[in-house]
């Protein structure tokens, strides 16, 4: 699931981040970001879903 979330917060930001996180604050970021292009709501996409995996794993990384 997390590699559907990633492709999809590259291809389709917003739903990429309403996957991971739901309906909030940075939903709505993310669609004001896509709004203003693509590349800027993708990278903020890729970003939420990066620090949301980091926090559920605990912070600790790849080893």
């Amino acid at each position: 699931m997390k590699v559907v979330r990633f492709l999809l917060g590259l291809v389709l930001p917003p739903l990429g981040v309403f996957l991971t996180v739901g309906i909030g604050p940075t939903f709505f970021i993310n669609i004001l970001l896509t709004l203003l292009g693509w590349l800027p709501g993708s990278i903020h996409a890729v970003w939420v879903i990066a620090k949301r995996e980091e926090q559920l794993s605990g912070g600790q990384g790849i080893y």
